[in-house]
């Protein structure tokens, strides 16, 4: 029986358990979105994770939609991004970083352009911006001669990520952002060649991933997905098929592994897609949302998944993979306007069990 703690094979990597750092915004860059200092103690602290996930990456100034955070398109930023990546290796861990593309949740404020996504829709609420909480602004389609721009951007980020010590990619195809956009029919009311059909919707999707593995290599590249229920006012009207038929392409292009944000328990409005997920694609899933210790073990000791990312519990929980091995209490994090801020607190001051004691 495959437990939390066997090793795992994602691409060429070993990893030495199935606990996984799940992406999880920071916002301790700059304003110039350049990685800070601070953030070498905080990535270094969690390198007991399986696999670290680094914090969302905007690709571009146009894609960067949440105030201060770090970036991957700059040689200023990939350089400040070394002293991250050499203090996770030193401390024997492992990072891929995570690309990122806001789409309809950049607010101009942050670029200084009108957002665009898959078509002229509006996300619902308010946007982050320098200046405080704004409303979103209605994006405009993404023209189809300015995807091979979009392509090359990730691709630059891809490769700025290698540059600067990640060991990998992750493509963000979920949450609402700019991919998952083009996936879902609620967000993509094109009649091109990118909307309509579940082909056409998941054109850019796949050839973002094609793009990022020639660029780094299959065995490099992730991919994340959130297959069912409503994010930032994206939904599909029937997302199993849609999204049975993007894993199985992305498993032909041989990805290093996928993981999947599924809401659970009381957070659900569509029926879980992962086990038709799992049916179809052959490579390492993860699963992630709010799973408890017992529950990620329960579901990599079934097969359901092969690894758990977790994200909150990793902020108050330096040494989360410690604590489980030994079933330790695990500590809880600060106010949740301590996860976002500029500021030290809540940031890398969580001590580890052993130094708490």
């Amino acid at each position: 029986m495959t437990s939390l703690f066997d090793p795992l094979a994602i691409g060429d990597i070993l990893l030495p358990n199935r606990i996984l750092m799940a992406p999880m915004t920071r916002a301790r860059g700059t304003r110039q979105h350049v990685p800070l200092p601070r953030m070498v103690d905080y990535y270094a602290q969690r390198a007991g994770a399986g696999l670290i996930i680094s914090e969302a990456a905007p690709i571009s100034l146009h894609g960067a939609g949440w105030p201060y955070s770090p970036g991957l398109w700059t040689e200023e930023q990939t350089e400040a991004w070394k002293p991250v990546t050499q203090a996770v290796h030193a401390a024997g861990g492992r990072i891929f970083a995570q690309l990122w593309h806001m789409g309809r949740v950049v607010h101009p404020a942050m670029s200084g352009e009108q957002p665009v996504s898959a078509s002229a829709t509006t996300a619902p609420g308010e946007a982050h911006t320098y200046e405080g909480r704004q409303p979103y602004a209605e994006a405009r389609p993404l023209r189809v001669d300015e995807v091979p721009a979009l392509i090359a951007d990730y691709v630059r980020a891809a490769r700025n990520a290698i540059a600067a010590g990640f060991d990998g990619v992750q493509l963000h195809a979920a949450n609402g952002y700019l991919i998952d956009q083009f996936l879902r029919d609620s967000s993509n009311l094109r009649t091109d060649e990118y909307g309509g059909s579940i082909e056409n919707r998941t054109r850019l999707l796949l050839e973002v991933t094609r793009a990022l593995a020639e660029a780094v290599g299959p065995q490099r590249t992730s991919v994340r997905l959130s297959p069912n229920g409503d994010s930032q006012g994206v939904i599909d009207s029937n997302p199993e098929p849609l999204f049975t038929h993007a894993v199985r392409e992305l498993d032909k292009i041989g990805i290093a592994f996928l993981e999947l944000r599924e809401p659970r328990g009381d957070a659900i409005t569509q029926p879980p897609i992962s086990p038709a997920i799992r049916a179809n694609f052959s490579g390492v899933l993860v699963l992630n949302s709010d799973y408890t210790p017992q529950e990620a073990a329960e579901a990599v000791e079934s097969g359901k998944a092969d690894a758990v990312s977790f994200g909150r519990l990793f902020i108050a929980n330096p040494d989360l993979p410690e604590r489980i091995r030994r079933a330790l209490p695990l500590a809880e994090p600060k106010p949740a306007a301590t996860w976002y801020s500029q500021e030290d607190e809540g940031y890398a001051d969580y001590p580890s069990y052993e130094a708490a004691a």
